[in-house]
């Protein structure tokens, strides 16, 4: 852990734990800016509990996630740095933790600060398999027919602690299955599985997928192992920490990781036709549903009115978006252009809405560009914390946005899925796609003919003004060379200098 590492470099302001907000993020998966109804009226997902959390907090236009793919996007929430300055790509089957052990993390502050901390649900960011591994353990090809390689169960000490996952990094508790579709399949608490896997994959012995397809890597499973279960139980665990919380005088900081709506796209049955999007709606829908009983929970609990709670998600709607366009009339990233993984603005502009008793007004509206990346800024403000220098070096204090007192002091955000992708530039109104094209993968069921969109004009980057199209249809790279100039010099700077304006002071006392 960080502080383990380095010398005190920060503390707290005399802040009494009994007056700090308990602090509930709510993470979703693949969700689109379109399929909340207080983004998109048209949509046909009823979202009944994040519109009225919307109503009673602040519903941000132009919030962004760091990456269009979860891990990348997981590891600059957590740590208020851009991914790309250290990793691209999703932490892949028993991979390493993406955290080095001296990088701040926001639960870590959070500790630092006197704050009781939770992980539950997905992780996605890496664990010390290594060190769990068996002597002479070694990987098999899977038995997915894609080459990919995987270990079998008789490879790991299952009675060991797995180390560096959650608990090394800033949480005093964590409960999950790490992720939905990757191994090992069985339920872990804090560091250690509940059940020995004994067996391999088999999606067989599921009930059947009601959209799509498993997309589950091969790899260890327990026995009678079910996704279905999956936020069933993380909703019914968070419920229960939210209660034994109410029973302590420390504040809480509880991070609920969704693994939906992303793939596979499994809604309980009672969820079944509960939207006219089909399975991927009904899923969303459940999803709606598990925030409403864990905000459910701190109302009963008595801390609804002091808790701070932040609803977004990793990135934008899956590939199987355009199927659904085309089938039921529903376009989950409208009014935007792109899909997870993509440059444009669907793939990492999402839902972003904070609720914050005492500082944000109810209803309230925010249009300034903000990301993902500054709530640990923004945090470490509320709490007096000195952030230390080289920590959270991509962070913004977004109090005065807030607070409504005036512009995002955020000017400019990068973005950048895959590094054969390139990057996407936003500064203003205007975006710098510095690629010839910002899609990871081309639309199809005729989605661009349908929305009007020109063909690809093959020029070497793209520049579009969002005030004028947000859909981002018309390339204006040629109509201004030297906007394209001026936007690839200032994203040159970020890239290589960071943001002069952030450095900071050590502020160890």
């Amino acid at each position: 852990m960080f502080f383990a590492l380095l010398p005190i470099a920060s503390i707290n302001a005399e802040r009494p734990d009994q007056e700090k907000l308990n602090i509930l993020f709510l993470y979703a998966d693949d969700l689109g800016y379109g399929d909340l109804r207080c983004y998109n009226p048209e949509s046909k997902i009823p979202t009944p509990n994040l519109d009225r959390l919307a109503a009673e907090g602040m519903r941000f236009t132009d919030g962004h996630s760091s990456s269009g793919v979860c891990t990348p996007s997981r590891y600059a929430l957590l740590t208020g740095r851009y991914h790309w300055r250290k990793f691209y790509g999703i932490v892949k089957t028993f991979e390493e933790s993406v955290f080095d052990a001296e990088r701040l993390t926001l639960p870590e502050m959070l500790q630092e600060s006197g704050y009781s901390t939770a992980a539950i649900g997905k992780w996605h960011l890496g664990w010390g398999w290594k060190e769990y591994l068996k002597p002479g353990a070694e990987l098999i090809i899977s038995a997915d027919g894609r080459g990919r390689k995987t270990y079998a169960p008789d490879a790991f000490d299952w009675s060991k602690p797995i180390p560096d996952g959650p608990l090394a990094h800033g949480f005093d508790t964590y409960f999950g299955d790490t992720v939905i579709n990757f191994p090992p399949y069985a339920w872990i608490q804090n560091d250690r599985v509940l059940q020995i896997p004994d067996r391999m994959l088999d999606t067989s012995a599921f009930k059947p997928i009601k959209e799509g397809r498993w997309e589950c890597r091969q790899g260890p499973m327990v026995e009678g192992w079910d996704p279905y279960e999956n936020i069933p139980e993380t909703t019914r665990r968070g419920v229960e920490y939210i209660h034994q919380q109410a029973k302590h005088d420390k504040p809480f900081f509880l991070y609920f990781a969704f693994p939906s709506p992303h793939a596979p796209i499994i809604p309980n049955d009672r969820f079944d036709g509960s939207s006219d999007a089909g399975p991927y709606g009904d899923f969303v829908v459940e999803t709606d549903d598990s925030c409403g009983q864990l905000i459910k929970a701190l109302k009963e609990s008595g801390q609804y009115e002091n808790t701070i709670i932040f609803f977004s998600a990793d990135n934008g709607a899956e590939a199987y978006a355009y199927a659904r366009d085309k089938n039921f009339d529903h376009w989950s990233s409208q009014p935007l252009r792109g899909l997870k993984q993509d440059l444009y603005e669907g793939g990492h502009r999402v839902p972003f809405i904070i609720r914050w008793p005492g500082m944000v007004r109810e209803g309230a509206v925010g249009r300034g560009i903000v990301s993902q990346i500054d709530l640990i800024a923004t945090l470490a403000s509320y709490l007096d914390y000195g952030l230390p220098k080289g920590q959270a070096e991509d962070s913004h204090d977004l109090t005065p946005l807030l607070k409504e007192l005036g512009d995002s002091p955020r000017r400019a955000v990068v973005h950048s899925t895959w590094e054969r992708m390139g990057f996407g530039y936003r500064e203003g109104d205007w975006v710098l796609i510095d690629a010839a094209t910002g899609y990871a993968r081309k639309p199809t069921h005729g989605w661009e003919e349908r929305y009007g969109f020109l063909a690809d004009d093959d020029q070497p980057v793209e520049l579009y003004n969002l005030r004028e199209d947000i859909g981002q249809r018309f390339n204006l790279a040629k109509e201004y060379p030297e906007k394209v100039v001026e936007l690839k010099k200032a994203l040159e700077l970020v890239r290589n200098h960071g943001h002069p304006e952030l450095d900071r002071m050590d502020t160890a006392r």
